[in-house]
């Protein structure tokens, strides 16, 4: 997988040479989300990281991020500012001289591209309300500065970890830093209700008694439609 996608890169890349459109053409490569390391049994490890991809550890939302653009941008650069995957449209909008005329949940990253500013005063938020395959459970997630707090909707229980000094989130510091956790919890439920995050609502059939959660009728019923598809 990594061998098919490093050569497709390539193919790219390398028309874009053939067309001479190279030096000026912004080019950004990332991913919608963290390596699979989780519950299924993959063979692939995201440590020091915790979790991976359906998890609101770093190992499930921190990603490659590398853009390039010869004729603007210095080659070389590491930037340690740490962005979202939204800042992806305001920036090239502010690039392109675009108009944004509706609200977006992201800012251009110009400023710090350019080494000419920073980025405005901001957290980072994710919200995550469904389970995944990979062993994910409902819950948000919001960052400021080194400090990141994540919610688990189900037993309505929180996380503290301060990144700079424990990248694995290992030590949750809820309990020690009340403060900090109520000031976190409280900004990330403003930004939940300001992008009218949807929140997930029980299964009134759920049945925690039975393997898969279902009930005997349910599980008659997935049965049918199962036959029914064959």
């Amino acid at each position: 997988m990594v061998e098919a996608m490093d050569t497709a890169v390539g193919t790219i890349l390398a028309k874009l040479d053939a067309l001479g459109l190279a030096e000026n053409t912004l080019v950004i490569f990332t991913s919608d989300n963290g390596g699979l390391s989780t519950s299924e049994g993959s063979p692939t490890s995201n440590l020091p990281l915790r979790g991976g991809k359906g998890w609101l550890y770093e190992g499930g939302i921190r990603e490659p991020l590398l853009i390039r653009w010869p004729a603007v941008l210095k080659a070389g650069q590491t930037i340690d500012t740490p962005v979202c995957s939204p800042d992806y449209f305001a920036t090239l909008a502010d690039f392109a001289g675009a108009k944004v005329i509706s609200k977006i949940d992201g800012v251009s990253l110009r400023p710090i591209l350019e080494g000419k500013g920073d980025l405005p005063e901001r957290a980072l938020c994710w919200h995550y309300p469904h389970y995944g395959n990979q062993g994910g459970a409902p819950g948000a997630a919001i960052r400021r500065g080194d400090w990141k707090l994540i919610h688990w909707f189900e037993n309505d229980r929180y996380e503290l970890y301060n990144l700079s000094t424990d990248i694995g989130e290992t030590t949750n510091l809820a309990e020690k830093e009340p403060e900090r956790t109520k000031a976190l919890r409280t900004e990330l439920q403003a930004w939940q209700k300001d992008v009218g995050a949807l929140m997930p609502t029980k299964n009134p059939a759920f049945d925690p008694e039975k393997p898969n959660g279902r009930s005997a009728a349910n599980n008659a019923k997935a049965s049918k439609v199962v036959k029914k598809k064959k």
